[in-house]
């Protein structure tokens, strides 16, 4: 055996939670992303899916998405900066530049390469990038490419990250870096206290609005048009890949950023370009999000009465706000085995443990969509009370 091959054999993880009958990942699902999905022939509730506003099986963006592989046919065959610019992919740019209120926008082939491809660039080897020490994998992974010096802050904690911006050279860049609401735990940046904190500081703010958008502001507008704040957050970043219900993101700036970032961010320049299905699907989701505000509103009236309903059932949920709901286990083996209790049970929802948490902060991801109903949420919390008090995590 060579050597890489001796040395990735001894990762034996995946195979001892096989062993144990509780291994929870790649779960083949033989239907649409719905609210009800088939897996091995079995109809499970999904409560696990990031598809905010349950746009993913809409009539009107699978059209679209057909229509457009029928012009321009499945793919670009090349990177945006040659041969794979389309002018769907332009209309789209100009579009959500104007939802989020910015002047500009880039479309990248995947969210996570948006993250890797503004925060590894925009700041130079004299210049700073602070994170909250909760934001996404894909900002980590920007951060890591990046010559800026970096300080990661605590979570939520606007003291820690004042403290942080002490630290910098006054007169270099400093991007702040933050999920506008954190994917894991659900809860939501203090953006109105890190824009006064910038302005303190003279620091420029980059928000991740990949869970935000179709959830918060006005016709899903995100977090930063929730708060009042668009204006002063000089980075806007969404992903089609949750409420826009196709594959694909985008950076929202000023056209100085974008000048820039299309002739220097590796991920983009150097990856094939968003197809055209997806593109006319994120097209058309964004029309539905505009035109059909009530979908949003149908999203709290769930995200509410669940939250009442965990609460009142004694689960631990943190400080979550949103549909985005986790119930802490504080283990990883009993979060796998609850995870597939629950699957038993036909709830589908997904495990979150070391090390995207920390091992004390195991949990159990329960998310929404605008396409659920009270009567399907009502059955999940009651087999979720059932499966926790079996582990003898509530009464």
């Amino acid at each position: 055996m060579k050597l890489l091959q001796a040395k990735l054999s001894q990762y034996q993880e995946p195979q001892k939670a096989k062993a144990l009958g509780i291994y929870p990942y790649f779960r083949m699902i033989e239907s649409e992303q719905d609210t009800e999905v088939y897996i091995g022939g079995k109809k499970v509730l999904m409560f696990g899916s990031n598809s905010y506003m349950g746009l993913t099986n809409h009539p009107k963006v699978k059209e679209a998405a057909i229509a457009a592989i029928k012009k321009y046919g499945t793919g670009c065959a090349g990177s945006p900066f040659l041969n794979g610019t389309l002018d769907i992919h332009k209309e789209l740019e100009a579009r959500l530049a104007a939802f989020v209120g910015k002047e500009d926008a880039m479309i990248y082939s995947t969210g996570f390469e948006v993250n890797l491809g503004v925060v590894s660039c925009v700041t130079g080897r004299e210049d700073y990038v602070l994170l909250d020490e909760q934001d996404h994998a894909s900002i980590i992974e920007g951060r890591r490419l990046s010559f800026s010096t970096a300080y990661k802050y605590k979570h939520n904690d606007m003291e820690s990250l004042e403290t942080q911006l002490q630290k910098c050279a006054p007169d270099k860049v400093k991007l702040i870096v933050t999920d506008g609401v954190f994917s894991m735990e659900g809860d939501v940046a203090n953006l109105p206290e890190i824009v006064r904190l910038a302005k303190k500081y003279d620091a420029t703010i980059m928000v991740d609005e990949a869970h935000g958008i179709g959830v918060f502001g006005k016709q899903g507008r995100g977090t930063c048009n929730h708060f009042g704040v668009s204006d002063d957050v000089d980075l806007i970043m969404g992903t089609f890949s949750k409420s826009f219900a196709s594959l694909g993101g985008f950076i929202a700036c000023d056209k100085s950023i974008t000048n820039y970032l299309r002739h220097h961010s590796r991920s983009y320049i150097f990856t094939a370009s968003i197809t055209p299905a997806s593109t006319a699907a994120a097209n058309a989701a964004l029309d539905i999000m505009i035109n059909e505000p009530e979908r949003q509103q149908h999203l709290w009236d769930l995200t509410h009465y669940a939250l009442e309903g965990f609460r009142s059932m004694g689960c631990e949920i943190g400080n979550t706000s949103t549909p985005i709901i986790p119930l802490f286990i504080r283990d990883n083996n009993k979060t796998f085995a609850i995870t597939r209790d629950l699957m038993n049970e036909g709830i589908f929802v997904n495990p979150v443990v070391s090390p995207a948490v920390a091992s004390h902060d195991t949990l159990i991801r329960f998310s929404l969509m605008a396409t659920h109903t009270k009567e399907q949420v009502t059955i999940a919390l009651e087999k979720i009370h059932k499966v926790f008090r079996s582990y003898g995590l509530v009464d």
